[in-house]
């Protein structure tokens, strides 16, 4: 759980320095002590400073409860100072309050107010919201499904350099939702969030190299993209590349390789993968299928790359 939230708080803390937005002395020994995994001291760091009104501290304090570090997790007390910290401006904090809204964490669940604060957000230029916004445009949560408000939105975080916007926006060139149809610029906004390590863009970016939609067909390339998104636990892209290895097709046909990502495909429900993997094993020596048995169960997802 700490290492998942790595990510959000190291973009945080960049943030809050350039923009000098609290105490200079505890919140830097907070943020030291979080990046050393101590985070009963950087709570107790940052609590005071939020209890005094620091937007930065309050938006870390609801972070660490949100996430359990430091103090036992409690998404209600989460809530509580992101949204101090949202009333008073603060862009990520009411991306976060949108988000709780949206999944009912800490409060019931209620779109309206989602869309309220993620809205707040987008128009100060925060991409996650700016992203979250147009995904609730695009599903119809607390607003009229509207495709064209739901690009707009996904191109404003996909131009910051946001996977999901980027993702979202080539989802939409790709079925033709907002945007007129076009799959180059499909693959193109697949790409460059594929290359950020978003395992759903890997996948959807080997779909288009297996059929030549939108770029050259490879399937070298299509089996490498799935393989990436499949080391991630993309449940589609295990069942992908565990087809490509029965077949041989992009990578040396391997029945025990095509076994184990039929089988960790299968785990995750996909219904395509349990019909291959089972009469794959007709096929198959049993010292093969104890071995992919073995692999599978082995197997640990990686970080995106």
């Amino acid at each position: 759980m700490g290492k998942a939230s790595r990510p959000f708080l190291g973009a945080i803390f960049i943030a809050f320095a350039v923009a000098g937005a609290s105490s200079a002395g505890p919140y830097e020994d907070a943020v030291a002590a979080h990046e050393r995994a101590d985070y009963a001291t950087a709570t107790r760091l940052w609590r005071p400073l939020a209890e005094r009104g620091d937007p930065a501290a309050q938006l870390m304090l609801g972070s660490m409860f949100h996430d359990g570090l430091g103090v036992p997790q409690d998404f209600a007390e989460a809530l509580n100072w992101f949204r101090r910290a949202a009333d008073q401006g603060n862009a990520r904090a009411q991306s976060r309050v949108g988000r709780m809204y949206q999944s009912g964490s800490g409060v019931a669940q209620d779109y309206a107010w989602a869309l309220y604060w993620y809205r707040k957000a987008a128009e100060q230029g925060d991409a996650t919201a700016q992203g979250s916004l147009g995904a609730m445009y695009s599903s119809g949560q607390g607003v009229a499904k509207d495709y064209a408000e739901a690009a707009s939105w996904f191109r404003k975080a996909a131009e910051q350099g946001n996977a999901i916007g980027q993702r979202s926006l080539g989802r939409a060139y790709e079925v033709g939702e907002g945007v007129p149809r076009d799959d180059a610029q499909a693959v193109r906004w697949y790409r460059k969030a594929a290359d950020q390590g978003d395992a759903t863009a890997q996948n959807d970016l080997g779909k288009a190299y297996a059929t030549g939609e939108g770029v050259t067909r490879d399937q070298v390339q299509a089996a490498r993209w799935f393989r990436k998104a499949a080391d991630q636990g993309e449940a589609t892209a295990q069942g992908r590349l565990g087809v490509m290895y029965l077949a041989g097709v992009g990578v040396p046909q391997d029945y025990v390789q095509a076994y184990m990502w039929l089988d960790l495909s299968a785990a995750r429900g996909m219904k395509r993968a349990v019909e291959e993997r089972d009469q794959l094993v007709q096929s198959m020596t049993a010292p093969q299928i104890a071995q992919a048995k073995k692999l599978a169960r082995e197997w640990k997802p990686t970080a995106g790359h």
